[in-house]
């Protein structure tokens, strides 16, 4: 199980070690942190603490990893050892930034870890205490021992070999209208990697944006990709954040060891690579 209802976070909460994490993304995330959370909850910023700002977005996309010690370092200060139990959610519907949290700590071979489904206002639904006070990170703390992403990763030259081969997946995560071409909000090109195939994020959830049942998700994913080796699955989005949501997916189907492509269109589309539009 990697996720969990609003309505089971007191009872994990209150047995054992537990950290709870508040995840956001974009400028003013913190602000929106400072706002309203859960009451107990620490944070970490997608853009400063989830990645690393890119010196030039054509090496590694828009939001490329942090190095897996740096982000042992990050752990430290939150508390957070090898047998914590760990709690993360975000305030978006979708779970972007939490999921990208879930993938890392999974990369890094964390075992407890949950993404509470349908986020901060699942949260708020189910009547747990909203604060606008903030705890105090550690100052003397162990640092995470890591040395390496321990998940599998994939480059754009494995993409590139995987797109071409009928044994792998390629699958692009983003919305079906940056899929096609028809428009491209944030980055620099319209399409998608040539050879890959569409499965929107947004159909990893319902109406309320909370994410289907695993019984669910494994009908889905199995229907199409039944035939693959799940080790053959490489999954992308625009930067390598919606494609962690998923990855959180599929192996709550029961789909374990696909990959990410971190870089994502972002990197690729700024590299001369082959570029497709429409829906195949």
């Amino acid at each position: 199980m990697n996720i969990i209802k609003a309505s089971e976070i007191k009872p994990l909460s209150i047995s054992g070690d537990t950290v709870i994490i508040d995840a956001r993304g974009g400028a003013d995330a913190e602000d929106r942190f400072e706002t309203a959370h859960l009451e107990g909850a620490l944070f970490v910023n997608l853009e400063t603490d989830l990645s690393v700002k890119p010196e030039n977005a054509a090496v590694g996309g828009r939001h490329p990893l942090p190095e897996a010690v740096q982000f042992g370092a990050l752990l430290g200060t939150l508390g957070i050892t090898p047998s914590t139990r760990v709690i993360v959610y975000d305030d978006k519907r979708g779970a972007m930034a939490a999921a990208r949290f879930w993938w890392m700590m999974k990369a890094i071979g964390h075992e407890e870890v949950y993404v509470v489904s349908g986020g901060l206002e699942a949260i708020q639904k189910a009547g747990l205490n909203i604060t606008d006070e903030t705890e105090t990170l550690l100052t003397e703390y162990p640092v995470y021992p890591v040395e390496n992403w321990i998940s599998p990763v994939a480059n754009m030259e494995k993409v590139a070999e995987a797109a071409a081969n009928k044994d792998y997946a390629v699958i692009d995560v983003r919305e079906n209208f940056r899929f096609r071409g028809e428009s491209e909000p944030i980055d620099l090109v319209a399409g998608h990697i040539s050879g890959a195939i569409n499965i929107p994020y947004v159909d990893n959830m319902d109406v309320e944006g909370n994410f289907l049942s695993a019984e669910a998700l494994r009908e889905k994913y199995t229907a199409i990709l039944g035939n693959y080796d799940p080790e053959n699955i490489i999954v992308h989005c625009g930067s390598g954040v919606t494609a962690c949501h998923t990855l959180l997916a599929l192996e709550e189907a029961g789909f374990e060891g696909a990959q990410l492509y971190v870089g994502s269109w972002s990197e690729w589309s700024r590299n001369d690579k082959p570029v497709a539009t429409g829906d195949l």
